[in-house]
């Protein structure tokens, strides 16, 4: 795995646990797994904590680099993963 794969799967990571565990447009999933298992199931816990969620997250990821590094497919969404995160982030630190 090169550096430039590395990075990029790391803002992959950190943009799709983000996604999962706090943003809006996955909320409807993160209220059906509450609805479905309880409010204070280990379900519900794994997809609003952003340490649990991760390390399915960064697992799926390292697998996906592993099989498909240094593919434009994969280069291509990891970098727009990445470039989200760091746009969250900087809008964030601006506002």
């Amino acid at each position: 795995m090169s550096l430039l794969e590395f990075l990029l799967s790391l803002g992959a990571t950190c943009r799709l646990t983000r996604f999962v565990t706090k943003d809006t447009l996955a909320g409807g999933f993160r209220s059906w797994i509450a609805d479905r298992f309880g409010d204070d199931s280990k379900p519900s816990y794994l997809v609003s904590c952003s340490w649990c969620t991760s390390i399915w997250v960064a697992t799926a990821m390292t697998a996906l680099t592993h099989w498909a590094g240094g593919t434009p497919a994969l280069q291509v969404t990891t970098m727009a993963l990445s470039l989200s995160y760091l746009a969250g982030l900087a809008a964030q630190w601006l506002d």
